[in-house]
């Protein structure tokens, strides 16, 4: 199984481009995650990790995410390597998103628009038989 739950900061704007072939919409950006535990002492660390989202998750993480943002993304790791121009081994290992949710308060949001879902991706669809309802956000508590 290969399966990342991440939550973490932007630290840059997503980058897009477009797949040479397919003209396929690529969304690349950088999530800065904390590290759980704090030696005595140091300060707290943080793992900076390469995210791409291919198609309309690319093109919603594109629109919508904005550097220092903090957002959750469930993925898979992916690894690649390629040789450049000078016949130079290049390695990456990336996440591959396929869902992407804000994770700030309302409060942190500057300026999120109510008018979108904050969550990107596979959601499971309501079903007549489900117990749970879906909730538009107006009658929440807080």
């Amino acid at each position: 199984m290969n399966k990342v739950i991440l939550m973490g900061r932007l630290t840059r704007d997503p980058e897009v481009r477009y797949t040479q072939t397919s003209n396929t919409l690529v969304a690349s950006f950088s999530l800065a995650v904390n590290r759980r535990f704090v030696r005595q002492g140091e300060e707290r660390q943080a793992d900076f990790i390469n995210i791409v989202a291919w198609g309309k998750l690319g093109e919603f993480c594109s629109k919508y995410f904005k550097k220092g943002q903090q957002v959750g993304i469930i993925g898979r790791i992916q690894t690649r390597t390629w040789d450049d121009d000078q016949g130079q081994k290049h390695y990456v290992t990336e996440v591959v998103a396929e869902e992407a949710y804000f994770a700030d308060s309302k409060r942190d949001g500057e300026g999120t628009s109510s008018n979108f879902d904050a969550t990107f991706g596979a959601m499971p669809s309501p079903s007549g038989n489900s117990d749970f309802e879906i909730s538009s956000g107006d009658d929440l508590p807080f």
